[in-house]
């Protein structure tokens, strides 16, 4: 097959964002692979009792581990979503840090959410878990409440399609720990067929229950320190751990004819279920994870023997890891020339196994591996596990960093997935070829001496102060965007980024100019035209910048920028929204500092801002705890505005002394 018939059927990663343990962001997280970490840690106490359930010879509700793979799941920027204070302790934190991180993954891709809005994007959701619904269902009738219905899994697509205003398929995916790379699967297939033009696809697994790693400790099958020791002889089994990741997947042909940042390119992928072909369903097959890489390496138009590196399921399982070797063996490993074996690693060694997000964990792992053309060494690997025949299949686990080799063509990395399900999954990457633009369009780049206007927004002061020292940091000397030409920079800003009712504008012809201005210290002045373009924006006027800034349509590239500087509170049951503290007195205080989502005055409608029916349910029951009298919900049905709010929780405290 040409190679333009290949690339008509292939699809750009353009955006990721992720929440992993030790890793905050993909930067953090290529850090992390590159100096060799190890990021599982204790169980925090909000989680889980660990104390009382880990025992070094674990019986019946027992745990064989008291580690695991964390990442911060309170801290949350309500306000930014437009939620209250009670709305956003009641929602699962798997639905919160997937706003976030979907946020950061488009911002890092260069879509606009306001211009995706009513669009007929597609959101595709791996996850196996709802913890956080069924941690208050075991609370007991106190935990029964109408707020429970936005923890159902299927809200977890449903989320990000509502706020995002997305219209097109929006689904959850569980086929256990294959779930986001299956996810990916279906989004690729939805692009190729132009069911939608464009993809959110994430995996979300937050641990806060011990259960699933009771019933792992029950059946053997838990790792006894949290770790994961992918192909090791010592691989002692699962690692659970949390994670949220997010990539924004586009057709090939449109991200370059858009002029997106393309990060890797999906070539081909494919699924398939052991079937009959294992002896019972949760014994993994040979046989059918043999299929799965065949097929997908068809799907691609690759051959199995040019693949450079896979980036494993690697469980860590000493049943499952010898199955996985030997299929990439014999499959990858079928005319490979002997000096080059295929390499196989797990990120699944530096952050433990996030489950049903593992496989796009694995997929952000493999793509920066093809960016920086390195694979970091997987960790925990002293004596390769015996049950592989290491002499007769071409691998290596690199136990160091390794440069991918420069064999005149874009590099080609696996990714596989394995579920429980029976369900496999591999995807397919290649190597992004470099942006086209020619040597003379960078020099004049760089060496342009126009002034351009830096326009910066957030949704609150406080929110824009701190973008600002992030650009002032990102432009200086030394900072990411030093390296880029200050056109392309400014251009990004403008037409790659939302545009929020707070917002400053600065300009500069250069980075020193530019953060000069951003942090008040003496620098070029702008000249009219430039201040008038950056008052208009300042106001809050809608700016055509390319009619205003006309090179921008000659060669300016999207390159990324800082992200969203978030304002996160705890939210957390038991604990106040500035995660301490009595509650205020005041019962209409709090009720209105809780549950209004935007600012009001006693005239404002409780509708307006944001007590709806089902607000007004969660009041009811929490004021009749409060005041320990009967609130007649009719009653409290009848008030309109926060003016009767106030008078009305005035009489019900008076009552109630």
């Amino acid at each position: 097959m040409k190679k333009s018939d290949v690339d008509a059927r292939s699809v750009a990663v353009i955006g990721m964002a992720c929440r992993l343990p030790g890793a905050a962001g993909t930067d953090e997280l290529w850090k992390l692979l590159r100096d060799g970490v190890d990021a599982t840690s204790e169980t925090p106490p909000e989680r889980y009792d660990v104390d009382a359930l880990h025992d070094p010879r674990p019986g019946p509700g027992k745990l064989a581990s008291r580690r695991a793979g964390y990442v911060e799941v309170a801290e949350f920027d309500a306000e930014f979503f437009g939620l209250s204070a009670t709305e956003a302790v009641e929602l699962d934190p798997q639905q919160r840090l997937l706003l976030m991180t979907t946020w950061e993954a488009l911002e890092d891709a260069g879509q606009r959410p306001d211009a995706l809005a009513g669009s007929r994007t597609g959101v595709f959701v791996g996850n196996a878990r709802a913890d956080y619904l069924e941690r208050a269902l075991r609370r007991g009738p106190d935990g029964v409440t109408a707020a429970q219905l936005h923890n159902f899994r299927s809200l977890l697509s449903a989320r990000l399609s509502h706020f995002f205003d997305l219209r097109g398929p929006s689904m959850v995916v569980d086929t256990a720990c294959s779930s986001s790379l299956t996810a990916v699967h279906s989004a690729v297939q939805s692009l190729r067929a132009k069911e939608i033009p464009l993809a959110v696809v994430a995996g979300v697994n937050l641990k806060l229950r011990p259960d699933e790693g009771q019933v792992m400790t029950a059946a053997g099958g838990m790792s006894a320190d949290g770790r994961s020791r992918f192909g090791d002889a010592s691989a002692d089994g699962h690692a659970p751990s949390d994670a949220v990741a997010v990539v924004v997947l586009k057709p090939l042909a449109d991200a370059v004819a858009d002029g997106d940042r393309i990060r890797a390119v999906i070539q081909g992928s494919a699924l398939g279920n052991d079937g009959g072909t294992s002896d019972s369903v949760l014994n993994p097959s040979l046989t059918g994870q043999l299929d799965v890489l065949r097929w997908a390496y068809e799907d691609a138009r690759i051959d199995p023997a040019d693949v450079d590196y896979v980036e494993a399921h690697g469980s860590g399982s000493p049943v499952l890891d010898p199955l996985e070797l030997t299929a990439l063996g014999r499959v990858l490993g079928e005319g490979r020339p002997a000096e080059r074996p295929l390499l196989v690693g797990s990120v699944k060694s530096n952050i433990g196994h996030t489950e049903a997000a593992g496989g796009l964990a694995g997929l952000i792992k493999a793509v920066l591996c093809l960016e920086h053309g390195e694979i970091p060494a997987s960790l925990h690997v002293e004596t390769p596990n015996p049950a592989v025949a290491w002499d007769e299949l071409p691998l290596e686990i690199p136990r160091s960093s390794r440069a991918l080799p420069d064999l005149g063509r874009p590099a080609v990395v696996g990714v596989s997935g394995q579920g429980s399900s029976a369900l496999n999954a591999h995807v397919v990457l290649r190597q992004a070829e470099p942006a086209k633009e020619t040597f003379k369009e960078r020099l004049m780049a760089a060496l342009s001496i126009t002034t351009y206007v830096l326009p910066l927004s957030a949704r609150t002061p406080a929110a824009l102060d701190a973008l600002a020292r992030s650009y002032a940091e990102y432009l200086d000397t030394g900072g990411a965007g030093a390296g880029y030409p200050v056109r392309d920079i400014c251009f990004s800003a403008a037409l790659r980024r939302h545009h929020h009712e707070h917002r400053m504008a600065v300009s500069g012809a250069t980075h020193a100019e530019l953060v000069a201005a951003l942090t008040g210290t003496p620098g070029a002045h702008a000249a009219q035209a430039t201040r008038e373009v950056a008052d208009r924006y300042r106001a809050g006027e809608e700016v055509d910048w390319e009619k205003e800034f006309k090179d921008f349509k000659k060669g300016a590239r999207y390159v990324p920028l800082p992200h969203y500087p978030w304002q996160t509170k705890r939210y957390w049951p038991g604990e106040s929204a500035d995660g301490g503290g009595d509650l205020e007195s005041d019962l209409s205080s709090w009720l209105l500092r809780e549950h209004a989502r935007t600012g009001f005055d006693d005239g404002s409608t409780l509708t307006e801002i944001g007590i709806d029916s089902l607000a007004r349910l969660r009041i009811v029951v929490e004021l009749t705890r409060r005041s320990g009298q009967e609130v007649d919900p009719e009653e409290f049905g009848r008030l309109r505005t926060v003016g009767e709010l106030r008078e009305w929780t005035r009489e019900l405290e008076a009552a109630a002394r």
